[in-house]
């Protein structure tokens, strides 16, 4: 499997309008980033022009949109500009703004796709880097009745249910299977509020640059005549009046769950935040962007986590290992010259730590650039394997009755030679539970605090036909 590289865009384009609580005119301008940049914003009306990465550890405000500040640079309502950029699969964007909010527009995405799509999105040379959620990450408040949950899966998948005990807006759910709909299915769904709410931020003097054209207002009482007009002075229109659906007759709905989808507009964009792509299925019911941003650094502090686990693993010679040659060979069939690990100083039903000596007495070196003794990639990959085989069969408590055969190598990358001399030191985990016999799990190989090797790989669990 060919790896996916990073992408930003070709040119810079700007886009100017009001920002929807500020009323603050602002030209918001993407500029093409480097490998590596991730997304930034930078407030470049301000002295020393601050930038701040666009992060969830700066979220400061999710009263009414997703408000980040670092550094002396404050942006209001994010999450529609980084919706944008996350769901046209985006890596490395500088966002500068000269006003301290995005222009709202017709209040979703689709004008920064648009202008995205017309800046031209380039690949880039760098491999993009996701994180895949282990396990089930789980996140509830009860008082809102909100849940949210991140299940392991292969790709990026969101599904989000909105119920406000409305009448008018019932349940409703939207879902993306894969993030490529974005741009047809949900980036133009637009921002929602009810009447009830729509008078409260009025009387709290926000909302000053919505003008009834970047929002779909849901009816959820009954409304006199004298306060449809009184609205119509507010936001400079000649009459408004209520649809028999419930709405103000400001807008047509582009998808009968317009609102969902833009929830799940929403959660695309806030979730953007943890600061690189994942790979999970996302079912949220009822999400806001304060559990937005409460889920998004749950997963955050998962992916610091597995970064601290990613260091080289301690290797002390002196200590004695879990097992030995010898008692490697209980659980493997291979024997010299294919057994490939000589010891395992770690393990757990998760993980495994396994050491292979690297000796310039190997048969393979012989042929192998024999004037320059490289030891062999797919005999990295092998010994990886065979070090998860002890990890699972490990397990068994009859082990030698059982085999683990490769099924799936994905996203293998090389990054330093190995030679003689070197001490080869794996780590590998699962990255699923075990299911009908099916190991997934990703291995990592290290020479002192370097990795030279990377896999995720795919095995089955079998019974041998032969002792």
């Amino acid at each position: 499997m060919s790896s996916i590289k990073q992408h930003t865009i070709k040119k810079a384009v700007s886009i100017s309008g009001v920002g929807l609580h500020t009323g603050s005119d602002c030209t918001l301008t993407f500029q093409p980033a480097v490998e590596n940049y991730g997304f930034k914003f930078q407030r470049i009306d301000l002295p020393n022009q601050p930038i701040m990465n666009a992060d969830v550890d700066y979220v400061v405000d999710t009263s009414r949109g997703t408000t980040l500040e670092h550094n002396g640079c404050r942006v209001n309502t994010v999450e529609h500009v980084l919706a944008a950029l996350a769901g046209m699969e985006l890596d490395n964007i500088l966002i500068q703004l000269d006003g301290p909010e995005p222009p709202i527009m017709d209040g979703s995405s689709k004008p920064f796709v648009d202008l995205l799509l017309e800046a031209k999105i380039i690949e880039q040379e760098a491999d993009r880097e996701y994180f895949v959620v282990p396990e089930n990450v789980h996140y509830a408040d009860v008082a809102r009745k909100v849940e949210m949950v991140a299940m392991p899966v292969d790709d990026y998948r969101l599904t989000v249910m909105v119920d406000y005990n409305s009448s008018v807006l019932g349940s409703q759910h939207a879902s993306v299977t894969d993030i490529k709909e974005f741009e047809k299915e949900i980036s133009s769904c637009r921002t929602f509020c009810f009447l009830h709410e729509l008078e409260m931020l009025l009387a709290n003097n926000l909302i000053k640059g919505g003008d009834l054209n970047n929002a779909i207002v849901i009816v959820d009482r009954k409304v006199e005549d004298d306060e449809l007009d009184h609205l119509a002075g507010l936001f400079n229109k000649p009459k408004v009046s209520v649809r028999k659906e419930g709405i103000l007759n400001n807008l047509e709905m582009r998808f009968q769950n317009e609102p969902a989808r833009h929830k799940l507009l929403d959660l695309i964009g806030d979730l953007a935040l943890i600061g690189m792509p994942i790979k999970a299925q996302i079912m949220a019911a009822r999400p806001g962007h304060a559990a937005n941003v409460a889920f998004a650094k749950k997963i955050k502090a998962l992916i610091k986590k597995q970064k601290r686990g990613s260091k080289a693993p301690a290797y002390n010679p002196n200590v004695a290992p879990l097992y030995d040659v010898v008692q490697i060979q209980k659980f493997l069939p291979h024997r010299h010259p294919f057994l490939l690990v000589d010891k395992i100083i770690e393990k757990s039903d998760k993980h495994i730590v396994a050491l292979k000596n690297i000796t310039f007495d190997e048969n393979f070196f012989s042929g192998h650039f024999p004037t320059e003794p490289l030891f062999p990639g797919v005999l990295q990959v092998e010994a990886l394997a065979q070090a998860g085989g002890v990890m699972i069969l490990s397990t068994y408590p009859d082990p030698e009755n059982y085999i683990t055969y490769f099924m799936k190598i994905n996203e293998v990358k090389f990054k330093d030679k190995v030679v003689p001399g070197d001490t080869l030191i794996m780590r590998l985990e699962l990255t699923q539970p075990v299911r009908r016999g099916i190991v997934q799990m990703k291995g990592v190989g290290y020479v002192g605090d370097k990795i030279v090797i990377e896999a995720e790989m795919m095995a089955q669990i079998a019974r041998r036909t032969e002792k």
